[in-house]
């Protein structure tokens, strides 16, 4: 992470995947009450769910770069991930102008 005053908050709006104990989860929500994170280990669904003031709670570890998020259940560590994405759409208005 780039800017060690960023929020959780800022840092999920970015994010297009997360890292929650070590299981990767793609299905998140946010909104002004809560977060919510589903994922699959295995056969069984998991699932964790943050207030606001937890989130605002949470606390970035440089070290490790990762937040360390309290919940109901406890401690979890979270790695906030933002996917790199391709344009085709680019190359081929290139390829159209060399013609």
């Amino acid at each position: 992470m780039s800017d060690s005053n960023q929020t959780l908050r800022t840092a999920l709006a970015t994010s297009d995947m997360l890292v929650i104990d070590g299981l990767h989860a793609w299905d998140f929500s946010l909104d002004d009450v809560q977060l919510l994170i589903k994922c699959m280990d295995g056969r069984a669904e998991k699932r964790w769910h943050f207030t606001a003031a937890q989130i605002d709670a949470a606390v970035f570890d440089q070290g490790l770069q990762s937040w360390t998020l309290t919940g109901d259940s406890g401690e979890h560590r979270l790695v906030c991930l933002s996917a790199l994405s391709a344009n085709n759409d680019d190359d081929e208005a290139e390829v159209e102008d060399e013609v």
